[in-house]
């Protein structure tokens, strides 16, 4: 199936073609993609709407998130997330907890490349939200990660994340493989606490770097 205008150039924002602050221009998004420029403009004028981009003067730029409204994400995407665990815990066949397992197994050979490891970790919680068997639950977790996009880095990249993340998935894995929906949801909260964290910390560097300039 063909994808339209939209998915393409919110894929392009997931991937990091196209990252915060970046300009987009209709012309030159409908020669890369293919497409004319009518559906072009539609679907930006609806990823502005949906804040996923914000104006820079008379230009369309991928939009940013503050502190703020970084910290309202991780709120919700840790209670969205949590609950996901949750009902997998009691929902997943053993075809999913299966291929979870899998996940866990294979991620560990992108632990030297971080951009793999955060494509590998969005599969990875998407699979958890569809395990979870829950069609509005997905949907909002699927608005949730697409914000995700906005950030302009992965905190898989700080000194030993990717493996203390890997260690983590175990955990919630085993949880839900036990059918244990309260050890679940609190090994996914936990993850999505120290994610944050170690967020902050690779912010707050970068903040001290700028200042240093």
């Amino acid at each position: 199936m063909q994808k339209d205008a939209y998915t393409l150039i919110l894929e392009a924002i997931d991937e990091g073609t196209y990252r915060p602050g970046d300009r987009l221009v209709e012309a030159e998004l409908a020669e890369r993609f293919g497409v004319s420029r009518t559906p072009v403009r539609e679907a930006l004028q609806r990823l502005e709407t949906q804040s996923m981009l914000a104006r820079d003067g008379r230009s369309l730029i991928v939009a940013s998130l503050d502190h703020n409204q970084l910290a309202e994400l991780y709120v919700v995407r840790a209670e969205l997330e949590g609950l996901a665990a949750r009902l997998a815990a009691k929902h997943a066949t053993p075809e999913e907890i299966r291929v979870l397992s899998e996940m866990v197994a294979a991620d560990r050979a992108h632990l030297d490349d971080p951009a793999a490891l955060s494509r590998a970790n969005r599969r990875f919680h998407k699979q958890i939200h569809l395990a979870s068997h829950n069609r509005y639950l997905v949907q909002q977790l699927d608005l949730v990660h697409r914000s995700m996009a906005l950030l302009a880095s992965t905190s898989l990249a700080a000194e030993g994340r990717g493996n203390a993340a890997l260690v983590e998935h175990a955990a919630i894995v085993s949880a839900i493989a036990a059918g244990d929906g309260a050890a679940a949801q609190e090994a996914l909260r936990a993850h999505i606490s120290k994610a944050f964290e170690t967020r902050l910390k690779l912010d707050s560097r970068n903040l001290r770097g700028v200042g240093d300039r």
